[in-house]
């Protein structure tokens, strides 16, 4: 199995309310973890979480809109800094983007809300992309959808080939162009299906 060298999160936010931010500083207490805590005049707080073997992480918390926003950029290399920071950035949903960089090749995770949307792989110059979310449910309403549309269609021809035999038999110019109006409308609305 390929021995992780470092993870690097790139561009990370979390994003926590009053009570998760205590819950936050709860959870980054272990016996190998030392936290400090520093506030900042402007009720911004600054997270440094170290390991016992002198890593730091620094997470810097502003204050907007009654929450804690963090943008975190690092890179980390004692395993279990990077778990603690893994587990924290999970069970607080955050987003962002994060290499785990291999001696050969760099595994890239794209997070949304916590949960992962993308993983790459990079090795050298190759790109294979190992997983991407997909919504089938919106996928499937789609089709859905586009069958509807293809079925309006196909509805709309047939009534137009009727209209167009009706006016053929039409006797009166007011029967003519009652049979032209509902063909323009025909026509707009078939119009208006294509942009689907």
């Amino acid at each position: 199995m390929a021995q992780r060298l470092a993870t690097e999160y790139v561009k990370a936010t979390l994003k926590l309310s009053e009570p998760q931010m205590h819950q936050f500083l709860r959870m980054t207490d272990d016996g190998r973890i030392h936290q400090r805590v520093k506030v900042m005049e402007n009720g911004c707080q600054e997270i440094v979480l170290e390991d016992v073997s002198g890593e730091q992480v620094h997470f810097p918390f502003d204050r907007m809109e009654g929450f804690y926003i963090c943008e975190l950029s690092c890179r980390l290399v004692n395993h279990h800094l990077t778990n603690v920071v893994r587990k924290l950035f999970m069970n607080f949903k955050g987003d962002g983007v994060i290499h785990r960089i291999y001696e050969e090749f760099t595994m890239t995770y794209v997070y949304a809300q916590g949960v992962v949307r993308k993983i790459v792989e990079q090795t050298g110059e190759n790109i294979r992309v190992i997983y991407e979310y997909k919504n089938t449910l919106l996928e499937l309403q789609h089709v859905f959808h586009a069958r509807d549309v293809e079925r309006e269609i196909n509805r709309i021809y047939a009534e137009t080939d009727s209209l167009l035999d009706t006016r053929r038999g039409a006797s009166t110019p007011e029967q003519i162009q009652q049979i032209d109006e509902k063909l323009a409308r025909n026509q707009k609305r078939l119009f208006e299906l294509e942009a689907y």
